[in-house]
């Protein structure tokens, strides 16, 4: 349990309202023990333990009462009982009956307390993982993978609340009645209590032998249900692949088996659940009838009377009854357990380096850009993306990125505003790159990883062909790397980037919702939101991977003039598949295996760089419509 242990130990921040559940927990036990003591006053009324004892009355009883209790009991509630034997047991019936409403009172507060507790903690936890996620580095929550995060957050949290909910709201309060009743059965009959603890060991090891089960079970059913959330969430999002490809069977085939696996594992659990409570029934009745039979003899032989043994096997029945419920107290803190590991597997992922306090903030690019001798490998490939890469760019460039499928281009454009750091290698076998065995990566001379990331990336803005919206409106969409953008800054670089009007024609115009992953937008309509977004960041560098492949001929054009304008003075760099994006660059780099193996003008590549003429041939588009080539384009590779 150490790791729900220390999970729940954030609970802490809750103290006082803790100590009020566990106050309470403790009243609501002492209620119980009064309620019992008030009815063994009641059988001394009506069962007379014997002709001499026929007589005791109310008083007599609280006077015994107060000699055990040191004389905590007062005189003047002594004397102000009543003698009349029907007079007391009525008496006695209104105290129990204050008693009961007291101790609905008392339990409505105690379970409150303890739900307000786990509520909040629940919402901590959730924070706290969520806080801890996003900073993580992108290859380590790709490895996690976004569905597994999204259950670590939302189901595995909310199971270790649930185990802290069990022992605030179940465990305490039970345990505490529990404790007043075994504490008369204690007073009443010691001998008979001790005799009826001597099975607490054996129920122990009944629940600990289940408990070990359903945490094993557990781990194994959370991680099914995992899959089937990976599963649903990939059909949802390739559903248009899934229909054209016929494969709704398949896929219905392959949920069915992965929910088949989910429930074989929910079963393990509810048997191992299902196994604990009758195996604790059996053996409290076995020990209860043992007891009776060894009291009946007591009684028969005279040396204990029935009214006595009675009341301490009522306390017995009653402690049963209110552990019984704790029988699946460990199945419970055993699936706490289990969430509370891989809750601990995401925090204790280290952070992505740059947010240490202390580093120094980056000041505003005006030089250059450079690579060093750059080594990356993506974690579990089987070779690097890079291979010693080595560039350099001044401050003001266009630099289109060019080359083959998987040379590296993307990775190249990920490492500037630190997504992913140079591979830490040997120095020889990195070729002798500066700033690390895996390289470097520098602005105006200065190692991006010895600064704070968040200054780094408050000058960079950037945008993929893969555009991804948020759930929420156009507004805040585009306002996202500026939250304190006025609404004409924002409509200013939607107009910019031709944005303005298919925003202004939707109902609600900028404060239109957008759905789940930009659901209602065009691919086109999505990109130019994202170059819109790019521009309100007024970034000294910008980065486009593919980010005008999706927008036609004819809106490149329009958009062209607007971006020559915003990228003017900043740093661009572009991986570009259209030939006038490459054509109007400052600087052309080539890239083939990870490396840069040429860079330069159109004209002088075509000339030198046999890689670069076979893209030029075979790859880049060409735009043959008139007017919509070279100079929109141009200019879009400006931006």
């Amino acid at each position: 349990m150490k790791q729900f242990r220390a999970l729940a130990a954030g609970a802490g921040a809750y103290r006082g309202l803790i100590a009020a559940t566990i106050g309470l927990a403790a009243l609501a036990g002492a209620n119980l023990g009064a309620g019992i003591l008030g009815a063994a006053a009641i059988l001394e009324q009506i069962l007379p333990r014997g002709p001499e004892r026929a007589t005791r009355t109310l008083g007599d009883l609280a006077r015994d009462l107060d000699g055990r209790l040191g004389g905590l009991v007062p005189d003047g509630l002594i004397s102000a009982l009543p003698t009349e034997p029907f007079a007391a047991v009525v008496a006695l019936m209104a105290a129990l009956g204050a008693l009961t409403v007291w101790g609905t009172v008392v339990n409505y507060a105690h379970a409150h307390a303890a739900m307000t507790v786990v509520a909040r903690f629940a919402r901590d936890l959730r924070q706290r993982v969520h806080a801890h996620a996003v900073r993580l580095s992108v290859s380590d929550v790709g490895r996690l993978g976004a569905t597994n995060l999204g259950v670590h957050v939302v189901n595995d949290a909310g199971q270790v609340a649930a185990g802290l909910g069990a022992l605030l709201n179940k465990t305490l309060i039970q345990v505490s009645k529990a404790a007043g009743a075994l504490a008369m059965a204690l007073v009443l009959d010691y001998r008979v209590t001790l005799a009826a603890l001597i099975v607490a060991p054996l129920l122990y090891q009944v629940m600990r032998k289940t408990g070990t089960r359903v945490r094993r079970a557990t781990r194994r059913g959370l991680e099914a249900s995992a899959e089937m959330y990976r599963a649903t969430r990939e059909v949802a999002e390739q559903l248009r692949m899934v229909k054209c490809c016929g494969a709704e069977g398949r896929e219905t085939a392959a949920f069915a088996g992965l929910s088949a696996g989910a429930l074989e594992q929910e079963l393990r659990v509810r048997r191992a659940r299902a196994l604990g409570p009758p195996v604790v029934e059996l053996v409290a009745l076995l020990t209860l009838g043992v007891l009776m039979v060894v009291t009946s003899k007591a009684i028969i032989d005279g040396s204990a009377d029935l009214g006595g043994v009675l009341l301490t096997l009522a306390s017995l029945g009653i402690a049963a009854s209110c552990l019984k419920p704790l029988t699946g107290l460990a199945h419970e803190l055993q699936a706490a357990e289990a969430s509370a590991a891989r809750i601990a597997g995401v925090l204790g992922m280290p952070v992505e380096p740059g947010h240490e306090a202390g580093l120094p903030e980056l000041a505003r690019h005006s030089r250059s850009i450079e690579l060093r001798g750059v080594w990356y490998t993506y974690p579990g490939a089987s070779g690097p993306a890079l291979r010693g890469a080595s560039l350099r760019i001044s401050a003001g460039q266009t630099v289109a990125v060019v080359g083959p499928n998987g040379s590296g281009k993307t990775t190249l454009l990920s490492l500037i505003p630190r997504l992913i750091d140079p591979d830490e290698r040997a120095g020889a076998e990195a070729g002798g790159g500066g700033g690390g065995g895996g390289g470097a990566v520098l602005i105006d001379g200065v190692d991006v990883r010895g600064v704070a990331v968040g200054s780094l990336r408050a000058q960079i803005a950037v945008v993929t062909q893969e555009t991804m919206l948020f759930r929420g409106t156009v507004r805040s969409n585009l306002a996202y790397g500026a939250p304190g953008a006025t609404d004409e800054e924002i409509e200013r670089a939607a107009r910019q980037a031709r944005a303005h009007e298919f925003i202004a024609a939707r109902p609600g115009g900028y404060a239109a919702a957008v759905g789940e992953g930009g659901a209602g937008f065009s691919g086109g309509q999505r990109q130019r939101m994202a170059i819109a977004r790019a521009v309100l960041r007024r970034p000294a560098i910008l980065l486009l991977d593919e980010a005008t492949s999706m927008i036609d001929a004819d809106s490149e054009r329009h958009i062209s003039d607007a971006l020559d304008e915003f990228a003017a003075g900043r740093t661009c760099l572009i991986v570009a598949h259209r030939l006038s994006t490459v054509v109007h660059a400052d600087t052309i780099v080539v890239m083939e295996a990870g490396r840069v193996v040429d860079q330069g003008a159109h004209a002088e590549l075509l000339a030198r760089c046999p890689t670069y003429r076979l893209i030029a041939e075979n790859q880049l588009v060409r735009q043959e419509a008139s007017g919509s080539g070279a100079a929109g384009l141009g200019a879009a590779a400006g931006a």
